[in-house]
């Protein structure tokens, strides 16, 4: 599901996004528990949302390399 018009000062940078000019990703709690993720430099478009187990699954899955 899409989501817009998030808190602007509740986005957080990704820590394996480098010092690359402001592009990365970016992630935030959502009042209802869920995680929006969108992209820095396009948040016109929305953010994904995730419940956290399933965001959780994701990331573990990208620190172990099986993604």
């Amino acid at each position: 599901m899409m989501r817009h018009n998030l808190p602007e000062d509740e986005w957080q940078r990704s820590s394996f996004s480098g010092d690359n000019g402001g592009t990365c990703v970016e992630k935030q709690a959502t009042e209802d528990g869920l995680v929006a993720v969108g992209d820095s430099t396009r948040r016109e478009l929305g953010a994904h949302t995730f419940r956290p187990g399933q965001w959780l699954t994701f990331v573990t899955a990208v620190v172990d390399g099986t993604v």
